[in-house]
């Protein structure tokens, strides 16, 4: 498609909208010590992007975890939920509310559609300062499924009201890159902090600043 016929924009919040991966890392690192199992970083970067239940639901059969899902997912959200809430603030990516604050200028739609939970995304959007651009709001949840299921973009376009093939989804993950693909939308890869060991060979357009984008559109 041509940047210029875009109607919509739908972003990934971890590692897009904020620098927060290498935190998610630490976070879950200390949950598979409580639970007894050994990850390592090959196959810990492979979950990223990719929601809680998938994630768990994957760990638990490698490596034949007793406790059930429910419990993994409800101690991880537990755990990410007390540690976002305790940071005095969460400062945006690089270059984000500027993106953001232009893509309002020319009205264009924009959704958030995160593996994170709702409580999660709350919290991350009121500590950055990001809510008030958003049109609309997915989480894995609510879609039903996660990363690098395509359900989470499908239900964000649904809510714009915006054809996929009028939308763009801006990704950092592997998970993140396929599920959009898979639901037939043009994927930005943004090549951050946090996304080093991320496969991104696969999107349409990979970039390192956002102000990319705008040059693009401009052009």
């Amino acid at each position: 498609m041509l940047l210029k016929e875009c109607r919509a924009f739908i972003f990934d919040m971890d590692g897009v909208l904020v620098d927060t991966e290498n935190q998610y890392k630490i976070i879950e690192q200390e949950l598979f010590e409580n639970v007894g199992v050994t990850i390592d970083t090959a196959e810990h970067l492979s979950y990223q992007g990719s929601s809680n239940p998938v994630m768990w639901t994957m760990i638990k059969e490698k490596h034949e975890i007793p406790l059930p899902v429910d419990e993994l997912v409800r101690m991880t959200e537990v755990k990410v939920i007390n540690y976002f809430s305790a940071l005095p603030e969460i400062k945006p990516m690089p270059g984000v509310v500027g993106l953001l604050g232009w893509l309002k200028e020319k009205e264009i739609k924009m959704a958030l559609a995160s593996s994170s939970t709702i409580d999660v995304i709350r919290i991350i959007l009121a500590k950055t300062g990001l809510e008030s651009f958003f049109d609309a709001v997915v989480d894995s949840v609510e879609a039903g499924a996660g990363k690098p299921d395509p359900a989470i973009f499908q239900l964000a376009q649904k809510k714009l009201g915006v054809p996929g093939k009028d939308c763009i989804v801006v990704e950092d993950s592997t998970n993140g890159i396929k599920a959009a693909l898979a639901a037939g939308i043009y994927c930005i890869a943004f090549n951050g902090p946090g996304s080093e060991h991320q496969d991104q060979s696969a999107a349409n357009w990979i970039i390192r600043h956002f102000d990319e984008i705008m040059a693009k559109f401009e052009n």
